[in-house]
């Protein structure tokens, strides 16, 4: 069963809940966290856990009556006339350019969902619902093993940084994706721009004064795949010389065990993204010396040969440099078993998307980061968008194994979109997706991509900064990589 469909599906049996249970009410479901989505349903009264259980109970009502899901293509100016009271769907509707559009019903409740939704509720037997902080936890099976429900955990870190966003945007007045290409239609591209370049910087400033404040020799960052972390190195690392901190960087990757030492996958492949294709021990010996005022001879790992080699490189840290060091296992605390941990600062950078395309349709993180990295490919790698989608598996199995797990061992958590990034992104993607062919497996994730650009009003790059962190992505960036 298509996952994406599943979840789809609970949205709708979740918003015919409340719809029947507080007919003036309505919902938001904003962002995922902890194994869920955090949903915040707007009902007059504050969430308590009588709310949530009475929801629950009518979401399960609805499921075991296994009612049918009918979906509607219609034209455009009925599909508008029947959404008017919804702003945040009739903005978003109002700037596709098509001639109809689809929704779905269930029980004469209508709602869209830009993808597949099941055909009937009891397909979707499977949920949890509980409180959450000041709203609600919709929980969804396992990635793994559909038969259970995804492990909670908690993730506050997080969802202070989804919130916050949240917060920002509802205080300009950009909360979704239609009141973004209106005020890129009205003109205030620039503006977006400006303010959402300069937050970044705010924050990256306050994460460098936190770093100062403390004994810290080391920071190191972590993020998944396509998450600015290259760049957020070294922004962050002029806001530490701003500090009076002089940043030494230090290459995981010269690290590797030699390739014949390097741990199998279950395919019986390298499996090079492994914690354990480091090797452990000589990096905790040359941290530890820097640390302590030693100098030490860098390794060189020779990716062609496959072999740790010595580099001729020495490093020493004087009393105002700190090291920086980034790779996916930064937050692993296993990498730096032996290091003390009151001198390492662990950073966790990623593209917390918190624009969403309407009350009920949150804009995927990973999405954001796969167009990240199928822009990026192509420009630097000549690497196809069909090649990019091909590998997008593997790449967040990685993920999943090395990365998410170890989140909130972060000091501090690095939001790296930009809240107008999707619409620079969207022509550069859209012409590589549509490169595709009919008779590739990557079709039809290349067409749901394609199908989701179109809501979004293109912006020019000129105006971007040479400094900014899609530059990363885009080119012409004034850092070096």
């Amino acid at each position: 069963m298509d996952r994406r469909a599943y979840v789809r599906t609970l949205f709708l049996v979740l918003c015919k809940a409340v719809h029947d249970l507080y007919p003036q009410g309505s919902i938001k479901i904003l962002f995922p966290v902890s194994n869920g989505y955090y949903c915040e349903p707007e009902i007059g009264e504050v969430v308590s856990p009588d709310n949530v259980a009475a929801i629950r109970h009518r979401m399960r009502a609805l499921i075991d009556a296994d009612l049918p899901i009918e979906m509607h293509k219609k034209p455009k100016e009925e599909v508008l006339e029947l959404f008017k009271d919804d702003e945040s769907k009739v903005r978003l509707m109002r700037g596709v350019d098509t001639e109809t559009l689809r929704y779905c019903s269930l029980v004469g409740y209508n709602d869209s969902f830009y993808g597949e939704v099941l055909s009937h509720t009891g397909a979707v037997s499977l949920f949890g619902l509980e409180m959450y902080i000041n709203g609600m936890l919709l929980r969804i099976p396992d990635a793994n093993d559909p038969t259970k429900l995804g492990k909670f955990i908690r993730q506050d870190k997080m969802f202070d940084v989804f919130m916050e966003s949240h917060s920002w945007q509802k205080k300009m007045g950009l909360s979704n994706i239609g009141t973004l290409n209106q005020a890129i239609d009205e003109g205030y591209s620039s503006q977006l721009i400006t303010v959402s370049e300069a937050m970044q910087e705010k924050h990256l400033s306050k994460i460098a004064d936190d770093i100062a404040s403390r004994d810290v020799k080391v920071v190191m960052i972590a993020g998944p795949s396509s998450s600015g972390k290259t760049t957020t190195c070294k922004r962050l690392s002029v806001q530490l010389v701003i500090n009076g901190i002089w940043p030494k960087q230090m290459s995981m990757d010269d690290y590797y065990v030699d390739r014949e030492n390097t741990p199998l996958d279950e395919n019986g492949e390298y499996d090079f993204e492994s914690l354990h294709a480091l090797n452990l021990e000589l990096f905790n010996e040359h941290v530890n010396a820097l640390i302590n005022g030693e100098e030490v001879e860098l390794p060189r790992y020779n990716f062609a040969t496959g072999k740790s080699e010595k580099s001729g490189k020495k490093l020493k840290l004087k009393e105002n440099e700190i090291l920086v060091i980034e790779g996916i296992h930064a937050l692993n605390p296993d990498l730096t078993s032996s290091i003390p941990q009151r001198q390492i600062f662990r950073l966790y950078a990623s593209a917390l998307t918190t624009i969403m395309l309407d009350d009920h349709n949150y804009v995927s993180t990973t999405d954001n980061r796969l167009i990240r990295r199928m822009v990026r490919d192509y420009k630097y790698r000549n690497t196809s968008a069909e090649q990019t989608l091909a590998r997008w598996a593997s790449v967040r199995r990685g993920e999943d194994k090395w990365i998410f797990p170890f989140q909130e061992n972060a000091d501090a958590v690095f939001n790296t979109a930009l809240l107008f990034e999707l619409a620079v992104l969207k022509s550069q993607a859209e012409s590589l997706l549509f490169g595709v062919k009919e008779d590739s497996p990557q079709y039809s994730e290349a067409r749901r991509l394609i199908r989701f650009l179109r809501h979004i009003a293109p912006m020019s790059e000129d105006q971007i900064p040479f400094t900014s962190l899609l530059r990363e992505f885009l080119g012409g960036s004034s850092f070096e990589y």
